[in-house]
């Protein structure tokens, strides 16, 4: 059975709008018709449409005005815009905010209809695209953890014991270090890898629209609510949610998300109706948080609800047993996608890898090796081809080094890449500060942090 797709003319030319709903309407759509972005905003207060046929150059409310108004709600109509007036730029601007295509007048009907259809489908699929874009973020994502490093193997056994269990899962960890990853890992060796992995970072919306995201909304529930909308929490049911940067969201969303969290309840902006969900929640953030609750930035019930399991990944710099393993797998990801032969690195390139300090982490890493493919005009990528400046060698040690000299200098790099930080370094070396402070003192060492 074909779906029904309806359509709102939006055009100040009379015979024009009278034309397309009585041709569209012979086609099978359902056609309303508004003179102008005014008309417009009020019919799309009160009716649910799928596709809208939107002429730019209209008094009072234009067609870009009109689709500037529309953008911020992710429940609109595909917008198909129709002008006789067509140049570059508008062309550009109304692409720019978020048409689906364009179409010159006079234009012919079965064209229309085609484009009608095809932003039909456009929409539906964008509905799910936050769904679709992680279902393919996972199949170009290892299936395993790459994790040479003794850290990363210790996470990967945290999580394999966690995954069975439905409790809140806190990762922290840098920009770029995996966080998502390692939730995408959780889910799948949980019970709930069958059913949907959503996620959502919280940093990239404002504060009016992260609740909407979340819980969802119904039609008027605020400005440019022109359709009910279905929150993640509803399509992540008997799946996993993973919120990143959670550390940005609103006080007043961190309350409801407590209560969400505690009893699977929630409510629509504005609906007075409780619905209940199953969904396990994951949590990550680079912020240190307990700075956040002390400043009352945070609630400090909510971070002792969701930091029922904590896992801290460390940064690329401190586990650099991962970088030929990591760089491996993103050199056979972008090799098959330009579609070249590329066996490995050169030793020098490898070299320049391992001692660059990777602020930006894993992510840094896949970014300099991309590129690194594209540049590469060998059949092995060389330190050329990397375009990242990494400090020149440390100094030999003798041949035949003593222990002490060997913990002398790998204590001194400790502290560098922690950034001179002592209680990160003893952390990292396994140690406690006390005894790091009297290692410095024997060795004679600066902390970093002070030259």
């Amino acid at each position: 059975m074909q779906e029904t797709i309806r359509v709102l003319v939006v055009d100040d030319e009379e015979p024009l709008r009278r034309l397309l709903r009585k041709e569209l309407g012979r086609k099978g759509f359902p056609v309303q018709t508004a003179a102008d972005g005014a008309d417009a905003l009020e019919l799309l207060k009160d009716n649910v449409f799928d596709v809208l046929l939107l002429d730019i150059v209209m008094p009072g409310i234009d067609g870009i005005g009109l689709m500037e108004r529309m953008k911020a709600d992710p429940a609109s109509p595909a917008i198909i815009v129709l002008t006789g007036k067509a140049t570059v730029e508008t062309a550009v601007e109304a692409m720019k905010n978020g048409a689906y295509d364009y179409l010159t007048k006079p234009y012919k009907l079965d064209e229309l209809v085609v484009v009608i259809n095809r932003a039909f489908q456009y929409r539906k699929l964008s509905k799910k695209s936050q769904l679709l874009e992680q279902e393919l973020l996972r199949k170009e994502s290892p299936a395993e953890f790459i994790c040479s490093s003794s850290q990363m193997q210790e996470i990967l056994r945290l999580i394999r014991k966690i995954a069975p269990t439905d409790s809140p899962v806190f990762i922290q960890g840098e920009s770029g270090t995996g966080k998502e990853l390692v939730a995408n890992t959780i889910w799948r060796y949980s019970r709930r890898s069958g059913s949907p992995f959503v996620a959502l970072n919280c940093a990239t919306l404002s504060e009016s629209l992260i609740e909407s995201e979340i819980f969802g909304h119904e039609k008027g529930a605020f400005t440019n609510a022109y359709q009910k909308k279905h929150g993640l929490v509803e399509v992540a049911d008997r799946g996993t949610l993973f919120l990143d940067e959670i550390g940005e969201m609103p006080l007043g969303l961190q309350a409801k998300l407590l209560r969400f969290l505690d009893s699977g309840e929630f409510r629509r902006l504005g609906s007075n109706k409780t619905l209940t969900v199953d969904v396990r929640l994951i949590a990550a953030t680079n912020k240190e948080m307990k700075e956040l609750v002390r400043k009352g930035e945070f609630r400090e019930d909510l971070y002792y609800r969701l930091n029922v399991i904590t896992i801290v990944i460390p940064p690329l710099r401190e586990r650099k047993g991962d970088i030929p393993e990591l760089a491996a797998y993103f050199l056979g990801k972008y090799s098959k996608k330009m579609g070249k032969r590329i066996a490995g690195f050169r030793p020098e390139a490898m070299e320049t890898l391992m001692r660059y300090a990777w602020p930006g982490n894993a992510r840094e890493l896949e970014n300099v090796v991309e590129r690194g493919v594209i540049l590469c005009d060998n059949s092995t990528i060389g330190p050329e081809d990397l375009s990242i400046n990494a400090p020149p060698p440390a100094a030999e040690m003798s041949a035949n080094p003593s222990l002490e000299e060997i913990e002398k200098d790998y204590i001194l790099r400790v502290l560098r890449d922690a950034g001179g930080n002592q209680s990160r370094a003893s952390q990292i070396l396994g140690i406690d500060r006390k005894t790091l402070y009297h290692k410095l003192k024997k060795y004679g060492l600066t902390n970093p942090s002070s030259d």
